[in-house]
């Protein structure tokens, strides 16, 4: 017999639930007389936002409470944006599938100005060190402040003249039907994005057979492959979503692109790599660009990030 109801766990910023109800929506298409339900939790990262996510440290800000009404089994399902899961998961749950990606670029928020035309020394409010760093290696002008809260706050105080731009996944925005606000959406080739950037996970408990089943078709290929090996990437790196790491990878007729970027916080030291192979080395594919990236620079680099021995 079907089962009638499925708990979803999830944030409560505006994002996180047009999300999670966008799977809610999907779910009660697909299954006629089930209910899909919200259940909004709080997390670390939602409570600390006067400090810099990279201070903060740790991984699993935007998860971990999450993951914890799932192994008590308040919730069924957790819906997270890809870019804030952490590579480990907690025993017992397992990333069950990832959601066809939207756009994976950066989103400019300026008052009309493109980013080669923003005013010398103009201000950036931003609070991830990946965005920073390629920023400041392409405009080493520019100076970089920390902006931290949700897509409409962010948009607002820009919009307030505390900021001449703010940057924002462009996913976001244009969920939230916010893109006409968008001055230029950034070439991925100035701005690589973030690890799973776009894209949304389903996390479940490995042994809960019918909702892995149930969830099974949200998972989409060609964007899972491509996740994953930018993980792989991550894992090797020891980076959370936090550090001045990128990686975005493609996947065509069986095979995948996947290029990285480790830089230093001012931008001015920067290697970046890609590797190419079949999409089912994805694992090794993402191991190897890391150990690449490491080997050109980018161990010294995570080091001082780090502040510790890699």
């Amino acid at each position: 017999m079907m089962r009638r109801e499925i708990r979803i766990g999830t944030r409560a910023s505006a994002l996180a639930l047009w999300q999670a109800n966008w799977v809610k929506s999907e779910l009660e298409k697909r299954c006629p007389g089930m209910i899909a339900t919200l259940t909004k939790i709080k997390t670390t990262g939602d409570k600390i936002l006067d400090v810099p996510l990279a201070k903060v440290g740790g991984k699993g800000l935007f998860t971990k409470e999450i993951e914890e009404a799932l192994l008590r089994k308040e919730v069924d399902i957790a819906v997270h944006s890809m870019k804030d899961v952490p590579t480990d998961f907690p025993a017992g749950l397992h990333l069950a599938c990832i959601t066809e990606r939207e756009d994976v670029r950066d989103a400019l928020i300026s008052n009309g100005d493109k980013l080669k035309e923003l005013k010398e020394g103009a201000i950036i409010g931003t609070s991830s060190l990946r965005r920073q760093t390629q920023l400041c290696h392409y405009r080493p002008d520019l100076k970089m402040e920390m902006l931290r809260g949700n897509v409409e706050t962010r948009i607002r105080k820009q919009k307030e003249g505390q900021y001449d731009a703010v940057i924002l996944a462009a996913a976001g925005v244009k969920r939230l039907g916010l893109a006409d606000n968008v001055s230029e959406y950034i070439s991925v080739d100035i701005s690589i994005p973030a690890i799973g950037q776009g894209a949304l996970g389903i996390e479940c408990s490995i042994d809960d057979k019918e909702v892995n089943e149930l969830i099974s078709f949200f998972n989409h290929y060609e964007t899972s492959v491509s996740v994953r090996a930018e993980r792989a990437l991550l894992k090797r790196l020891e980076g959370g979503c936090q550090v001045p790491i990128a990686g975005y990878s493609t996947v065509a007729d069986g095979k995948i692109t996947l290029r990285g970027l480790v830089g230093s916080i001012d931008g001015k030291r920067i290697v970046k790599d890609t590797v190419e192979g079949n999409a089912v080395d994805y694992e090794r594919i993402g191991a190897e660009l890391g150990e690449r990236l490491l080997s050109m620079g980018g161990k010294e680099i995570l080091e001082e990030v780090y502040g510790r021995a890699f």
